[in-house]
C-alpha cells in the first residue's frame, strides 16, 4: 500500500514535469510564429497546459525578480521538483516503511 503511494506521487510529479516541458515548447512555439494561436487544436492544448501549470508557476513567478522577456520559473519549479521534492520524498517513504507503518 505504501509503495503504491509512494509510486502515484512519483508518477503525479513525473507527468507535471512533462506538462511544464510542453507547456515551454508550447510558449517558445507560438512566440517565434510557427504555431498560430488561431487554430483550435493547437489553442486548446496550450490552454490545457497553461491551466495545469500556471497555478505552481505563478507564485513563484511573483517571487523572482523580473530579468526582462524571460522566465526562469519553469527552471526553479523543476529544480525544486527534481532536488528537492523528489528525494524528500523518497527519504520520507524509506523512514515510513523502516519504522512499519
Amino acid at each position: 500500500m505504501l509503495f503504491d503511494i509512494y509510486r502515484l506521487l512519483l508518477l503525479l510529479i513525473n507527468l507535471f514535469t512533462w506538462a511544464l516541458l510542453l507547456s515551454c515548447l508550447f510558449s517558445m512555439l507560438l512566440a517565434f510564429g510557427i504555431l498560430d494561436p488561431r487554430n483550435n487544436v493547437v489553442y486548446g492544448v496550450a490552454n490545457i497546459l497553461n491551466r495545469i501549470t500556471e497555478p505552481v508557476l505563478a507564485p513563484v513567478r511573483n517571487m523572482l525578480p523580473q530579468m526582462g522577456a524571460v522566465d526562469f520559473s519553469p527552471l526553479v519549479v523543476l529544480l525544486v521538483l527534481q532536488y528537492i521534492l523528489v528525494p524528500g520524498l523518497q527519504r520520507l517513504f524509506v523512514m515510513l516503511a523502516m519504522h512499519g507503518a
